[in-house]
């Protein structure tokens, strides 16, 4: 069944991942909240949760995110999940639509993970087709996400941001670039996450998430495990800095898939998001204007997390550093500071 929508265009602002404990109350408070995006596997029904979705895609812009369609299948796509997909977007008439750069489905079994591929040509080939299937069958460009990872393969001949760069070239595809992801993958693989970011097609990135990550310590090692359970930690938020600097305000989730906690903390965690990217976008119209008076370039801000904080109000290292950075930021970062005080 396909329902009739006003066009709500995702704007570049946070928004927060829609959970089944927050659907009556989103119903009846009708919070300030940019948009939403929901799992379209747990759409593909009927039942009193797709007719609330239905209730909400009325009031707020919404995002359709996948996790089921496996794009690296070497064997193809299960048709009949993609058709679920395309009626789940004719229903709800999604702004964006995303799915994961990974495989989940061997020899028609489920495997309920999204795993890793071998970043090298063969790979590149059968997800390009792939996704090409996708977007021709959904008739829209559809946003393909970066992996948490734990282990690569060796025999890869390219990274995951060249591989990610060349799918968009071959398909046109855009981006959604998780955050919390590069810095998750980049701890345990030993990589630069500042240059995974800066190696992606900036223009492509039609998307952001965020989200927390849980530390497990393995004899010496640390190991990051992207949970989505806890809030945005500093060093996320300041790779999140570091990826508006470089890309400008994008539309920002907030993600939060278990631990659910009670509506307003994603909703503050999504006001933070956007406070954050206010900041920069200000602090950067400032300096142009000071570069044109005086003719001196301002120094960029620089967040500096070197690692994991445990605090009740993370984001406050994330502000702090940038006051830190740039000692003109100090008066509104005072006073946004103030009011998380005063909120806690």
């Amino acid at each position: 069944m396909s329902s009739m929508f006003s066009p709500l265009a995702i704007p570049a602002s946070a928004g927060i991942g829609l959970r089944s404990p927050h659907i009556a109350e989103m119903l009846t408070r009708r919070p300030s909240a940019g948009w939403l995006e929901v799992h379209a596997e747990n759409y593909m029904g009927d039942g009193a949760g797709v007719e609330a979705l239905e209730k909400l895609r009325g009031i707020y812009p919404l995002s359709v995110h996948g996790v089921g369609l496996s794009l690296g299948s070497a064997r193809g796509l299960d048709r009949d999940h993609l058709e679920r997909l395309r009626k789940v977007c004719e229903r709800f008439q999604p702004d964006l639509v995303s799915e994961h750069l990974a495989w989940s489905v061997a020899d028609g079994a489920y495997l309920n993970d999204l795993l890793p591929l071998r970043y090298d040509e063969e790979a590149l080939a059968i997800v390009a087709r792939n996704v090409e299937t996708v977007q021709e069958t959904l008739k829209r460009q559809v946003l393909i996400e970066n992996l948490s990872a734990y282990v690569a393969f060796a025999d890869s001949s390219m990274t995951e941001a060249e591989f990610l760069a060349e799918l968009v070239v071959r398909t046109g595809c855009g981006l959604l670039l998780d955050v919390n992801n590069v810095h998750v993958s980049a701890h345990n693989l030993q990589y630069d996450a500042k240059a995974f970011i800066d190696a992606l097609p900036a223009e492509a990135i039609g998307e952001i998430h965020l989200a927390g990550h849980a530390t497990n310590h393995v004899g010496a090692d640390t190991v990051l495990i992207d949970d989505h359970g806890s809030r945005v930690p500093p060093v996320v938020w300041a790779l999140y800095q570091h990826a508006i600097d470089r890309l400008g305000p994008r539309p920002t989730l907030i993600e939060w898939d278990t631990d659910v906690p009670i509506l307003d903390v994603l909703l503050g965690e999504a006001m933070w998001a956007d406070m954050l990217t206010a900041s920069i976008m200000f602090n950067r119209k400032q300096a142009i204007r000071r570069e044109q008076t005086t003719k001196t370039r301002a120094t960029p801000i620089h967040l500096s997390v070197q690692s994991e904080t445990t605090t009740g109000m993370p984001v406050l290292a994330a502000f702090a550093a940038a006051r830190c950075a740039r000692p003109c930021m100090s008066a509104a970062l005072v006073s946004i500071e103030e009011e998380y005080h005063a909120a806690a």
